[in-house]
């Protein structure tokens, strides 16, 4: 799976993320491991990387690369419950901190995970299969209101209405339970197809981010993370839809403008109680990298440095 999976931004992520050759990182979306494999690569003997992951296939992954590479711990759950996780390390603040969000293409090429239109499975859409309610399991009792606007808030999708009726009218005759029975409701039930994305795009996206509460999860990571985090330690974050951008945006935005003031107030600028500065501007994959990898095309990472 390792070979298959292309990660988005590798070099220019753990570049702006790693300062210090013998410090410790957490690699808070680990995936298949690409991030951590080139963290590790950067750091000397004395370096640690904390991989982090829903999945139970990133889990088997970690464990497998952790036979051979004693700098590697890894925790199953979610980048919202690292502060308790250092806590049990005993590690106070981190170097630095790096979220690759999102679904994963291994999550996306496999048909029983449920994330995708475009193979036909079980509609899981869990990223820990170990616990949680799947996506069938939340149609078959959600009310059209709560459908309607899990397709609106997280998917962005216009006729988020019309979609929730025609899914609840289909429940009503037979359980929706795969992939493909979900995709051809939301096809006929979508009156205008976008060009160039499958009309299923954006109710799909939703579903899976309602069951994985994966907004939920980046706010109370970023309630935190300057907490997590040791002065000159760095927060790098790639997202791939506006949603997660906006959130991680505003909340860089915010740290490095420091405390809210009336306008005309006289303070020095070090009262202002700046907590980040902001490296650089948003970064996007190169065209030579959309060109090998479609996924990257949406990709934007964000990086900020904590500096009180």
């Amino acid at each position: 799976m390792t070979a298959i999976h292309q990660t988005v931004l590798l070099h220019e992520a753990v570049d702006a993320l790693v300062t210090l050759p013998d410090g410790f990182y957490v690699d808070g979306t680990f995936g298949r491991g690409g991030h951590s494999r080139c963290l590790l690569q950067h750091l000397n003997s004395r370096g640690r990387v904390l991989g982090v992951d829903k999945d139970p296939a990133a889990q088997a992954a970690a464990v497998e690369l952790t036979e051979s590479e004693p700098r590697l711990h890894f925790f199953h759950g979610s980048f919202a419950e690292l502060p308790q996780q250092l806590r049990q390390m005993r590690v106070d603040a981190v170097d630095g901190i790096l979220l690759d969000l999102g679904v994963s293409s291994p999550q996306l090429d496999d048909g029983g995970r449920g994330f995708s239109f475009m193979r036909d499975g079980p509609l899981d859409m869990r990223m820990d299969t170990s616990r949680g309610e799947t996506a069938a399991e939340w149609l078959s009792r959600a009310e059209l209101q709560d459908i309607a606007e899990v397709l609106k808030e997280y998917g962005e999708e216009r006729f988020a209405r019309r979609i929730a009726a025609a899914i609840i009218a289909a429940r009503a005759v037979a359980p929706i339970e795969t992939t493909s029975q979900l995709a051809r409701l939301v096809s006929e039930a979508h009156p205008r197809w976008e060009k160039h994305k499958h009309p299923a795009t954006r109710s799909f996206q939703a579903i899976r981010i309602k069951i994985n509460r994966e907004l939920e999860d980046l706010q109370a990571f970023l309630s935190v993370a300057l907490d997590m985090l040791c002065v000159g330690g760095r927060l790098v974050v790639i997202s791939f839809h506006s949603l997660e951008d906006r959130l991680v945006k505003r909340y860089m935005r915010d740290m490095a403008r420091g405390d809210p003031l009336p306008r005309g107030v006289p303070v020095t600028d070090s009262q202002v109680n700046r907590r980040m500065r902001l490296i650089g501007r948003a970064v996007k994959a190169s065209v030579e990298e959309v060109a090998g990898n479609a996924r990257a095309r949406s990709a934007v990472m964000r990086i900020a440095e904590k500096i009180n």
